[in-house]
C-alpha cells in the first residue's frame, strides 16, 4: 500500500525518492538495537531487563539511561517484526506528508510519552520494553491524517470487508487498553502504547490535521471574537456588546452573566476607557 497521489499538506513537500531518510534511519537504529539486545541476552541473561529496560526501580536508582535504552527494546522477534513492518508501511507516506523534521519529532515524542505513561499506569515492579511508543504515535497520526485509506480490503459476492487506517488505530487502542487490565506484571511491551497514541494525536492536531479538538475550537472562537472587537468602533462596541449586557444586569442581576459575558465587560475597560 502506497500513497502516491493526493492533496499535499502545507507542511509537506513533493514526493521524492530521498524523502525516507528519517524512516530508514529509525529502522536501521532499531535493527541494530535488536541485534545488540539478542547478543546481550545470550551472553548475560537478565542484564537487559535489570539495567536497560525501564522500571520504577531504575528511576529511583538514577539509571537515567533507561529512558533511552528502553525505547529500543523488544519483547521478542514477533514484537520486533511487527513494529518494523508497521513503521515502514505507514512511515513511507507519513514522512512525505509531515516532512522529515516533524516525522522524527512525532516518533520521538511518542517514545518518550510511552515511557512516562508506563511509569504512571503500571505497578512499580513492572518492566517496560518500550519500542512500541513511537510506532503507536505513527499509527494514530496516520489514522488522523488519512482515516479512510484502505490498508486491507476483501470483497466477495455476498459482502465486502474494508480495513482502513482508522480501524487499525481503533484496534490498537482497544487491544492496548485490554492488555493494561490483564497483563500488569513482569516485563511488558503494551504499556507504552497509550502514551504514544495520545501524544501522536496531539502532535498531529497541533500541525493542523484531523478534526479540530474542543480546545482548538475554543481558542479559535476567542481569536475570532477578539478580532471582531478590534474592528468595532467605540460606539458600535457599546451599542452591540455593552448595552445588552447592562440590560441583562438591570433585569436579572450581575450573577446572571456567563463567564464569556464577564470577559466582554472586562474588555470594555480597554475599548471604552
Amino acid at each position: 500500500m502506497r500513497l502516491s497521489r493526493g492533496k499535499q499538506s502545507a507542511l509537506g513537500r513533493p514526493w521524492t525518492g530521498n524523502r525516507r531518510f528519517v524512516l530508514l534511519s529509525l529502522i536501521g537504529v532499531n535493527v541494530a538495537a535488536f541485534v545488540i539486545q539478542l547478543v546481550l541476552e545470550t551472553a548475560q541473561p537478565g542484564f537487559v531487563r535489570d539495567y536497560l529496560a525501564l522500571s520504577n526501580r531504575g528511576v529511583l536508582d538514577a539509571y537515567s539511561w533507561e529512558f533511552v535504552t528502553a525505547a529500543l527494546l523488544y519483547g521478542g522477534p514477533l514484537h520486533f517484526f511487527g513494529n518494523v513492518v508497521v513503521l515502514y508501511i505507514l512511515g513511507r507516506d507519513l514522512e512525505s506528508i509531515l516532512g522529515q523534521r516533524h516525522f522524527f519529532y512525532l516518533f520521538l515524542s511518542g517514545a518518550i510519552a510511552g515511557e512516562l505513561g508506563h511509569l504512571f499506569l503500571m505497578p512499580p515492579a513492572t518492566v517496560l520494553y518500550g519500542a512500541t511508543g513511537g510506532v503507536a504515535a505513527v499509527v494514530i497520526a496516520y489514522a488522523t491524517i488519512l482515516p479512510e485509506l484502505e490498508l486491507f480490503a476483501w470483497r466477495s459476492r455476498l459482502f465486502a470487508l474494508r480495513f482502513t487506517a482508522k480501524h487499525f488505530a481503533y484496534s490498537v487502542t482497544f487491544v492496548s487498553l485490554v492488555m493494561l487490565l490483564v497483563d500488569r506484571q513482569g516485563a511488558v511491551v503494551h504499556s507504552s502504547i497509550p502514551g504514544g497514541l495520545i501524544t501522536g494525536w496531539l502532535y498531529t492536531h497541533l500541525l493542523g490535521f484531523g478534526h479540530p479538538s474542543w480546545l482548538q475550537r475554543k481558542l479559535w472562537r476567542r481569536r475570532l471574537l477578539a478580532e471582531r472587537f478590534e474592528r468595532m468602533t467605540r460606539s458600535e462596541f457599546i451599542e452591540h456588546e455593552i448595552d445588552p449586557l447592562l440590560d441583562k444586569i438591570s433585569r436579572y442581576g450581575i450573577g446572571s452573566l456567563s463567564r464569556a459575558e464577564r470577559r466582554v465587560l472586562a474588555r470594555a475597560r480597554d475599548k471604552v476607557g
